[in-house]
């Protein structure tokens, strides 16, 4: 008899007004971005795409969830900030994450995968499979482009991903002082599209295994763009003679690396730093005499006759002069383009690099690619490309989906929050599925325009490779 009886909550009074809850909501779900990104995902065919490159050696009669939904839960629900594999022991019967992976939102007998299942499938990665994962990737970028571009900016960077416990290859690393590892992200520069990552130990690279990541990547580009302009970016430890001699035999590949001053670069700098240090003076004594504010800095920008033993040939080495008022702050860039001047070179084409650190920041702090806590070193691999994963769904969400919309330059936090996260009621009639969002939803219009964009043919890609 007492089952009968509703379950209410009470609450005290509100202006006079009695407050009471019960348990008659229906099927609820706090998370409206997985219908968004199976939207995503049917248009560039991402996890579908991974899923082929991994191996799955389970035997048929005994798999309940095919790889590929294993890979479009595990980055979907990354990519709607859940990165632990644990949280799936909670979604794996929310009814919008059920129906974002195309199965019945009602149906108990089709819930989601669990977490050990993803334990296992992250275990059982081998190093082909990572490989072959990483070219995916690879192949990903270049289908993005519906014609081949006008030129792209390959930017890489290593960034420090520290480690807690007993993770394979975890080492210390004077640097960041603390035991990591350090991997390698690569993106396009001119408009943040992911290509590939690879983990490493936390040891400082060298030349030769640099030159052995990007001479694959590379290869796979110029296979789809043969005549596409390339340029390789990067900070001062990619300035060594194995990735220059990359760009040598390919007339239209070029490099735009840091340099870091030494006994023999430094000096050659000295005689410009000095000019510059007059003239900064200068202006701050007229700044001064004119009752006006003193100037931060001054900078000039000069060609110096400089090149390293070990380089395969003469490339130009640009100084960027800078006095302040701290002292002078010398720096250096070499390059294999002729044409730009030595300002347009350091300025505008070297400085936005740092845009870079903005894209490894999204993965890092947004989606969780430094969540490597599994012991095994291919695991954690694993790991990292899931996250990587998230990050292309959401930048071709803001990429093609809300581009010229107020969350066309957000970050996936911030679109998380505002176009992720709002409640849903699930109701099922017979063949038909209705979600019920509230009616107070700020972005209804927005909501529209995402989900008319998302019925809309993706447009027509060239061929990955």
């Amino acid at each position: 008899m007492s089952e009968s009886i509703p379950e209410q909550l009470r609450f005290p009074p509100v202006a006079g007004l009695s407050v009471r809850g019960d348990f008659d909501g229906g099927t609820l779900s706090s998370d409206f971005g997985p219908m968004i990104l199976r939207g995503i995902d049917r248009r560039i065919g991402l996890t579908e795409r991974l899923s082929k490159a991994f191996n799955d050696r389970r035997h048929p009669s005994y798999i309940t969830h095919p790889s590929r939904e294993l890979f479009a839960q595990r980055v979907s629900q990354i990519a709607c900030a859940y990165e632990d594999g644990n949280d799936a022991d909670r979604l794996r019967t929310d009814a919008v994450f059920k129906l974002g992976l195309e199965r019945k939102p009602l149906d108990e007998t089709m819930d989601l995968a669990s977490a050990p299942t993803f334990s296992r499938l992250e275990n059982a990665a081998t190093a082909r499979d990572l490989y072959r994962m990483a070219r995916a990737f690879v192949e990903q970028f270049i289908a993005r482009y519906a014609a081949p571009p006008k030129g792209i900016v390959l930017d890489m960077d290593h960034s420090e991903d520290a480690t807690h416990g007993q993770q394979q290859f975890a080492f210390f690393n004077r640097h960041d002082g603390t035991h990591c590892y350090l991997p390698l992200f690569l993106f396009e520069g001119l408009s943040g599209k992911f290509i590939t990552a690879v983990l490493r130990p936390g040891k400082r690279p060298k030349g030769v295994e640099n030159a052995m990541i990007l001479k694959r990547v590379l290869k796979a580009l110029r296979a789809a763009w043969p005549e596409t302009p390339i340029i390789l970016r990067g900070d001062g430890h990619f300035a060594n003679p194995e990735l220059m001699a990359l760009t040598v035999d390919d007339p239209r590949t070029d490099f735009l690396f840091g340099l870091t001053g030494n006994r023999a670069l430094t000096p050659l700098a000295e005689p410009f730093v000095e000019r510059t240090r007059q003239r900064h003076a200068l202006r701050c004594e007229n700044a001064r005499r004119a009752g006006s504010s003193v100037p931060h800095s001054t900078r000039t920008y000069h060609e110096i006759a400089y090149s390293a033993g070990s380089w395969p040939q003469r490339f130009r080495t640009i100084l960027k002069a800078e006095v302040m008022a701290l002292g002078a702050n010398p720096r250096f860039v070499v390059t294999s383009l002729d044409l730009p001047s030595p300002e347009c070179v350091y300025r505008d084409l070297y400085c936005p690099r740092g845009q870079d650190e903005n894209f490894i920041k999204m993965l890092k702090n947004d989606l969780a690619s430094d969540r490597t806590s599994a012991h095994s070193f291919l695991a954690n691999q694993m790991r990292l490309f899931f996250s990587c994963a998230a990050y292309v769904l959401h930048h071709s969400l803001r990429s093609d989906i809300l581009a010229d919309t107020e969350l066309a330059n957000a970050q996936p936090t911030t679109v998380i929050i505002k176009l992720f996260k709002i409640a849903v009621r699930v109701v099922q009639y017979n063949d038909r599925v209705r979600l019920h969002l509230p009616s107070s939803c700020p972005l209804k219009a927005l909501l529209k325009h995402v989900t008319e964009k998302l019925l809309l043919p993706p447009p027509k890609h060239v061929p990955s490779g």
